[in-house]
């Protein structure tokens, strides 16, 4: 299946970056790539949710599962973890997708999020991402999230944001089909 850009955001020190159009029923994939991220705020998460309304709300309900996967640039640790203070049980919170984001010059995220099917009115809609990321505390994360919009209604939105402050980067929005 080709996948067809369909919109990329840059960002320039916004707090926020939304995609409130193309998200619709011409295709039953998108997938979003998130290009070096990098917070004005050392050590902070980015956080996505989805509106059903344009973009006017951001507080879909969803229930969502975090893991991630970590190594010390000095090999003083690494480990794999279920993180469940990072998850959500049908709330409209924000979902964290990589956290402690480090603002140095070396430190960013970048990443990868698919999100299925958003217009049904039938289904729930599934979600999944993956993201690399050089944190404020001179380690290295992969990071996987999954879950569902627990809604019949379309998702016509999202929006992304760092858990505090500005950031710079690259989103580029995509359908597959």
């Amino acid at each position: 299946m080709a996948m067809t850009l369909i919109t990329t955001n840059t960002e320039s020190g916004d707090a926020t970056s939304s995609f409130t159009s193309g998200i619709d029923s011409t295709y039953k994939l998108y997938i979003f790539k998130f290009l070096d991220l990098g917070p004005a705020n050392n050590s902070v998460e980015f956080t996505f949710n989805g509106s059903i309304d344009a973009g006017s709300n951001y507080n879909v309900t969803k229930t969502t599962t975090y893991f991630s996967a970590h190594h010390q640039e000095d090999d003083g640790d690494a480990g794999l973890n279920y993180r469940t203070g990072d998850d959500l049980a049908q709330s409209t919170a924000f979902q964290i997708l990589t956290t402690a984001i480090g603002s140095g010059s070396d430190e960013s995220a970048a990443g990868t999020l698919w999100l299925f099917n958003p217009s049904s009115t039938t289904y729930v809609k599934h979600f999944y991402s993956r993201f690399s990321t050089n944190r404020s505390t001179d380690e290295m994360w992969d990071t996987l999230i999954g879950g569902y919009f627990n809604t019949t209604d379309n998702i016509d939105a999202l929006q992304f944001k760092m858990g505090s402050g500005n950031f710079d980067g690259t989103i580029k929005m995509y359908g597959v089909g």
